[in-house]
């Protein structure tokens, strides 16, 4: 009987610490998964961070360097956006998102949650060429720059909070997916509108002139194939 008894002993033991080992072994993984999300969320950001001017594109550079279409308001512009150490800041943004969704994907966040989390950067960092245009031209746009700026970090807080709790918190962002989603569809559309009424008062044919002038010109405008125009959707 004893004999019988230390061998339940022994198997319960040995099942219990399997199941112990097992689940230590997953939540080491989760926490490696989630840190890999918030460190390359965080590289997304420092981009738009970075990016500190624009200066004239030259008009073999997409076809050199770059993948994919260009933001729509430097392609409009003709321009480059550049960050603080020279570098392409569509070039480095996109790197940088697609390492944020295969990170995401990777911890289980679903991909229309990764979707409008790197739409978002797209659009804040257009923003960030809205507004450094409007600079070089002295501030044409006036108060509506600070109230497109406004809206644009709202709705990037909105979309990166919810990765986060897609992250932190999948079954609850699971069962309100669709209302997010509805709300997030709605305030990007409203973002859309008032990025195209921005860049409408910048093109101006006296305001390009005056850009031209001041970035010391000529500025290459690109073919609308290439051109990144995001709808509302993300």
């Amino acid at each position: 009987m004893p004999g019988w008894m230390d061998l339940a002993y022994t198997t319960a033991g040995g099942v219990v610490g399997a199941a112990v080992t097992n689940y230590l072994s997953r939540n080491q993984e989760r926490r490696q998964l989630r840190a890999a999300v918030m460190q390359q969320l965080l590289r997304v950001e420092a981009v738009r961070d970075s990016m500190c001017d624009i200066v004239p594109s030259r008009r073999e550079s997409p076809s050199r360097h770059l993948i994919g279409a260009r933001l729509l308001a430097t392609a409009r512009f003709g321009v480059t956006a550049v960050l603080e150490d020279g570098r392409d800041a569509e070039h480095t943004q996109r790197e940088a998102i697609s390492d944020l969704v295969v990170a995401a994907l990777s911890a289980g966040i679903p991909r229309r949650v990764v979707d409008f989390a790197g739409g978002s950067e797209v659009r804040a960092l257009q923003c960030e060429v809205i507004r450094v245009i409007d600079l070089r031209l002295g501030g044409v746009l006036g108060e509506s720059l600070e109230e497109l700026m406004t809206q644009c970090e709202r709705y990037r807080q909105a979309t990166a909070q919810h990765l986060l709790r897609a992250l932190w918190h999948p079954w609850q962002t699971r069962l309100r997916m669709r209302a997010r989603v509805r709300a997030l569809r709605q305030d990007v559309a409203a973002l859309h509108r008032r990025q195209e009424a921005a860049m409408s008062v910048l093109a101006q044919p006296e305001h390009i002139d005056a850009l031209t002038e001041r970035l010391g010109g000529p500025l290459s405008h690109q073919d609308p194939q290439r051109v990144n125009h995001p709808g509302p959707a993300a």
